[in-house]
């Protein structure tokens, strides 16, 4: 314990007090999990069985637990690197959690998280093993970065935090992300007010155009639209799409053949199915998955953003039997949304739904094959209650998040659909984040009671 903390009772910590603990299991979020004296404790850049000094980041009496950081390091496990980024660590840049693992020991900390999130919300037992991308290193692979900017300093934002980290370049980043950052900072040195009115700085670096693309948006007001190409490689060739310079794109360099390989792996279509393609984006999978039906099946995208629909629907133009359909996947399977949690009265009154759920039209009583890549809350028990009731042979679930993953599991077993397979992708190297594709078959189809 620090001096500091050394006549302090666990309970009266606070922010800035240090304390020497010994370092528990990693845990979903780009923590370790520790305790000091009965008290828990979500350590960053830290790794499980080292012995570290702690400084307490947030929280404090009271609180059921404690963030901190490690800032310093008595006994390192064997998987410790030099960091990769000098911009990392406590206090500084928050994009990365793991710049101080080795790249392979990483992969096997998300497959643990992945297995974690498993066995405690879906009772499931199941090794995980987290595949890489084409990249070697972890570094390098990234071709979309937001930069952050008060006007003056321009950078990455901390921790959890809105402070800016006014970073040298981005190693995780492809190099043109780098050039385009000093090409920016450059410009806002030598011409005073030039970022005024910007809160941020995206820069896309899009494999179907030639030039870096540098977006600077508003404070306050909406960015204009911006459409870019990518050209995707896939087994029926490649595919050029448009999608908004602003809009969801995989990240990762590699992520859109992967992506798409491993789902049209996993959902095995047939020609002359009828597929749907929830929360769609601008049809990374529509594409492909339509051209798996072919002409005598149909394809039916979801989208809710207006202008990844906008793109979604370009994309699909030469394939006439794909449908889109633009709105929320709840809303369109007739599934009640709830009122903000702290109104009162009217229909949007506390725990009421937010009016009558009707179901659309245009989504079939059935359907062959369901894929879905929903947002980081996963889809949630009322909008697979409705899949399952379209009784697909098959449905792909796209997951960038263990935890919603796993809790959509457990409701999928409710209404007998069973985790068949499950493939997990190493999209964001150093940083928690990972990808999964998990099948999940009806449990009388695979023998399962």
């Amino acid at each position: 314990m620090s001096a500091e903390t050394s006549d302090k009772a666990v309970d009266d910590l606070v922010v800035g007090d240090e304390v020497d603990i010994e370092v528990g299991p990693i845990a979903h979020g780009g923590h370790c999990v520790a305790r000091y004296e009965g008290r828990v404790l979500f350590v960053r850049h830290t790794l499980p069985g080292e012995r570290v000094r702690a400084r307490i980041t947030e929280g404090g009496p009271g609180d059921r637990f404690l963030r901190a950081d490690a800032v310093r390091v008595h006994e390192a496990s064997e998987h410790r690197v030099d960091s990769r980024c000098p911009a990392a660590g406590p206090g500084g840049c928050g994009g990365c959690d793991f710049q101080h693992v080795s790249t392979a020991h990483q992969r096997e900390l998300k497959g643990q998280v992945v297995a974690e999130q498993l066995q405690r919300l879906a009772g499931i037992e199941r090794a995980v093993r987290v595949e890489p991308l084409d990249d070697e290193d972890g570094l390098r692979y990234r071709t979309r970065v937001e930069l952050a900017t008060d006007g003056t300093t321009v950078g990455l934002r901390r921790h959890r935090s809105h402070e800016i980290e006014a970073v040298p370049g981005c190693p995780i980043a492809v190099p043109e992300v780098d050039a385009a950052l000093t090409e920016v900072r450059t410009e806002a040195a030598g011409q005073a007010g030039a970022l005024a009115g910007i809160s941020a700085v995206d820069v896309i670096v899009p494999t179907g155009e030639e030039d870096t693309v540098v977006v600077e948006v508003p404070a306050d007001a909406p960015t204009p639209p911006i459409t870019v190409t990518e050209h995707v490689d896939a087994p029926i060739g490649q595919i050029p799409m448009t999608v908004d310079a602003r809009g969801f794109w995989q990240v990762h360099r590699d992520a859109p053949r992967v992506f798409i390989e491993a789902v049209l792996a996993a959902a095995r279509v047939e020609p002359g199915e009828r597929v749907l393609d929830l929360y769609s984006g601008v049809g990374l999978l529509s594409v492909p998955l339509a051209a798996a039906v072919g002409e005598a099946g149909q394809l039916i995208a979801v989208e809710s953003d207006e202008r990844a629909t906008d793109h979604l629907r370009d994309n699909l133009a030469d394939r006439p039997w794909a449908l889109v359909v633009p709105g929320r996947v709840d809303d369109l399977l007739g599934v009640p949304r709830k009122g903000p949690k702290g109104a009162r009265g009217g229909r949007h009154g506390r725990g009421r739904t937010r009016g009558r759920a009707v179901r659309s039209d245009l989504i079939p009583p059935g359907a062959d094959v369901v894929v879905l890549d929903p947002p980081r809350t996963g889809a949630g028990r009322g909008v697979v209650e409705a899949l399952s009731s379209l009784r697909p042979r098959r449905m792909v679930y796209v997951a960038c998040d263990p935890a919603a993953l796993a809790r959509d599991t457990g409701y999928l077993a409710d209404h007998g659909y069973t985790l068949t397979a499950l493939r997990a992708l190493d999209a964001f190297p150093m940083t928690h984040h990972v990808e999964c594709i998990a099948v999940f078959e009806p449990a009388t189809a695979t023998g399962d009671p």
